[in-house]
């Protein structure tokens, strides 16, 4: 029997359930005759504001879908969306990501409070971040920055900017551009210069993987370049363990038929880059032989 409602799951955050609303318009374009209803649903991370800094022993993969997936595997709703770069590198059993739509810049920004880029901001500039490898890669920049852990989500840590002392903070693109507050970033930084997260930027619609009638449906949003990237950008992140406790980034893109991969590692002292490039169908290939590259440079302490 065709469904006539779908219902989407989603975490309650204005960013998560921005991106969840993008995906209902796109489905709302492919599909106007259904009816679409977003539920939300809490997840340990939205309970638990720990910075990932600390416990080691607690992945952060899956703090903000586990909830989610077991409303899913319980039929409770028909997909949820999620941010790519939060998916562990293994669907639990029973799930797939059954889309991957047209991402969003991957860049990271610089918000300072004053409006000076981080290059021109007095001596030892407060920078605020929770990513080890945003830390590691403003340290690069700016030997001089004392780098403070910030939580919370993008509207919480904008006020955190103005009421804690921080000089400036790092964001992701694409979560200021989809909340609609892209002009507070007072820089782009390039990806050499703060290289993002791998998948960072791109959604994954998951559903049931014997799901037919919505596997058919995503399949008219699903964006084939992106996907492809994406798949070669977390092949580097699984080389290397791409936890949220390992400082690394990966940025790929299409160029005619060749794919170009970026991607860096800190391995505790050093912080070691990489590029590869070659034929796009090659590109998984390409990944793990860039990861290569740059662990054999660790070794060999170059």
């Amino acid at each position: 029997m065709e469904r006539k409602k779908i219902i989407i799951g989603s975490r309650g955050s204005i960013l998560a359930m921005a991106q969840t609303e993008l995906v209902v318009q796109m489905l709302k374009e492919k599909f106007p005759q259904m009816d679409f209803e977003i539920k939300v649903i809490v997840t340990t991370g939205d309970k638990d504001m720990r910075t990932n800094w600390g416990d080691k022993s607690v992945s952060l993969k899956s703090f903000f879908t586990k909830e989610i997936e077991k409303e899913l595997l319980e039929k409770d709703i028909d997909l949820a969306v999620h941010s790519m770069k939060d998916m562990p590198a293994i669907s639990p059993e029973g799930l797939i990501c059954g889309a991957i739509p047209v991402r969003e810049d991957n860049r990271d920004v610089f918000v300072s409070k004053s409006g000076k880029k981080l290059m021109d901001l007095p001596e030892n500039p407060v920078i605020g971040t929770s990513s080890l490898r945003r830390a590691v890669s403003i340290k690069d920049l700016r030997p001089d920055a004392e780098i403070k852990p910030i939580r919370g989500n993008i509207h919480t840590r904008l006020n955190k900017l103005e009421t804690e002392g921080f000089d400036g903070i790092v964001l992701a693109a694409a979560g200021l551009i989809r909340v609609g507050l892209e002009g507070r970033a007072t820089q782009f930084f390039s990806k050499d210069e703060v290289m993002p997260a791998p998948a960072q930027g791109a959604l994954c619609v998951q559903c049931r993987e014997d799901d037919e009638e919505i596997l058919k449906m995503l399949e008219k949003i699903a964006d084939k370049d992106t996907t492809e990237i994406i798949a070669v950008e977390r092949e580097f992140s699984k080389i290397f363990d791409g936890g949220c406790h390992t400082p690394m980034g990966c940025a790929a893109e299409i160029v005619g038929d060749e794919m170009i991969i970026k991607g860096i590692y800190y391995n505790g002292e050093k912080l070691y880059r990489g590029t590869h490039r070659g034929k796009r169908e090659k590109g998984i290939i390409l990944a793990d032989e860039l990861a290569e590259k740059i662990r054999g440079n660790i070794d060999e302490g170059k």
